[in-house]
């Protein structure tokens, strides 16, 4: 009976000692991946910044030109978007998702939703934009 008992008690402290090794193993794991994002929110921040820089610097230049260059030689303005063309384009993204979320046939739905949307965004931007006319007459 001792010798069983020796064995069990050896089995058991075998286990133990695996079991150990593997939580400390997960320890080491979970703190090498908290690691990492930070790595990486560090690296997209710094990313960021970049650009950040880089724009100011192409929005200083861009300016120090444009006030350095002749009133002849400007740029044109870039023309917005009337409300119709808005309306259109989140109409159709609109009816895009709504179609593909209430038919079966996701592309089928999502294509009719779209054209829908469109016709109805073009019309409620159509409205606007006369009653933008109007107030600029006035």
């Amino acid at each position: 009976m001792v010798a069983c008992n020796t064995q069990s008690d050896k089995q058991e402290a075998l286990l133990k000692s695996q079991q150990k090794t593997i939580d400390s193993m997960r320890v080491a794991m979970e703190k090498q991946a908290i690691i990492d994002s930070m790595n990486t929110l560090h690296t997209q921040r710094a990313e960021a910044e970049k650009w950040e820089d880089v724009e100011k610097n192409e929005a200083t230049n861009h300016n120090q030109a444009v006030a350095s260059a002749p009133a002849a030689q400007s740029a044109p303005a870039k023309k917005k978007w009337s409300h119709t063309a808005k309306g259109a384009v989140v109409g159709a993204g609109t009816g895009a998702i709504t179609g593909a979320i209430v038919n079966k046939k996701r592309g089928e739905g999502a294509l009719i939703g779209s054209l829908i949307g469109a016709g109805v965004g073009a019309g409620t931007g159509a409205i606007v934009d006369q009653s933008v006319k109007k107030r600029k007459q006035q």
